[in-house]
């Protein structure tokens, strides 16, 4: 049987291929191979950094490069390598016993958000609105979230979000319409982001109740920079990075004995996350056609 590292690549290289070929995925294959190479090699040295030798090789880096890639848009193939790399490096050294405090496709795109705002940005637009493609990821997305047993965050994530919407945006609105919030689901990459990136098992609750909360935390989070801000793409990956830091917090607070360094640890990650994310919030909207 395939490991779920090996299952998740194959899935999300599925996702690239079909959508380099009916959808708006903007790099060359050129390009692309260049950028999976450039992370296999950053992904090893890092490895090699911290074990002084190389046993495995790493699938979970491949699933972070095309995840960017999947997520974010720029003309500058060099920024797509620079945020990758930020990615895979804080995955090796900002981590509690194994745990991760970031996803590293989300550190990378609030990485290429924070320090290239102008030239960065995310889209949900490169894969299209092909019904039928939903349909693949999510049958695609089940058949890895129940081996690993992150399936209740999905469907918590959605139920809630949608009543948030419909409670604090939509009600506070006289010209929104709940149907313009489902519109968000017609994105292929929406449902990318829900099924694959808020899912990664290194960065969630293992506990279903824990992983219910984790959903809400989420969904409440981006509502309420939607609330205030207006309806961004960005806020969604806003809220996983914020939630994200608090994970090791609550997941190692029985089994470790070091609970102030982890606090400490704990409490720099969530201010540093919130200043990256005021300075972003503060910039100027973007606003992106993806026209082919």
């Amino acid at each position: 049987m395939l490991s779920p590292q090996l299952q998740q690549l194959i899935n999300l290289f599925l996702l690239l291929l079909v959508g380099k070929y009916i959808a708006y995925i903007y790099l060359s294959w050129m390009s692309i191979a260049f950028v999976l190479l450039f992370t296999i090699c950053i992904e090893h040295f890092m490895i090699y950094l911290k074990e002084e030798k190389l046993t495995f090789l790493s699938f979970s880096s491949l699933t972070t490069a095309i995840g960017v890639m999947l997520m974010m848009v720029t003309p500058y193939i060099w920024i797509t390598m620079t945020v990758i790399a930020f990615g895979l490096v804080q995955k090796h050294f900002l981590q509690w016993q194994g745990r991760h405090f970031f996803n590293p496709s989300n550190f990378a795109l609030m990485s290429g958000l924070l320090f290239f705002y102008n030239d960065a940005h995310i889209a949900l637009g490169q894969l299209g609105d092909n019904i039928w493609l939903e349909f693949l990821i999510i049958i695609l997305g089940v058949s890895i979230l129940y081996r690993v047993n992150r399936w209740i965050i999905p469907l918590a994530f959605t139920v809630i979000y949608l009543f948030l919407q419909y409670i604090f945006i939509v009600c506070s609105d006289p010209v929104l319409i709940m149907e313009e919030v489902y519109y968000r689901f017609y994105s292929v990459s929406f449902i990318v982001f829900i099924f694959f990136m808020l899912t990664d098992p290194k960065t969630t609750p293992e506990n279903a109740w824990m992983q219910i909360l984790f959903s809400v935390a989420i969904a409440s989070g981006a509502t309420f920079m939607d609330y205030y801000y207006g309806f961004r793409v960005q806020h969604l990956f806003m809220s996983l990075f914020i939630c994200s830091t608090t994970v090791p917090l609550f997941m190692n607070w029985e089994e470790t004995y070091q609970r102030k360094r982890l606090i400490l640890m704990s409490a720099l990650m969530l201010l540093l996350s919130l200043g990256a994310i005021i300075y972003i919030e503060i910039q100027p909207p973007y606003y992106l056609e993806m026209d082919g």
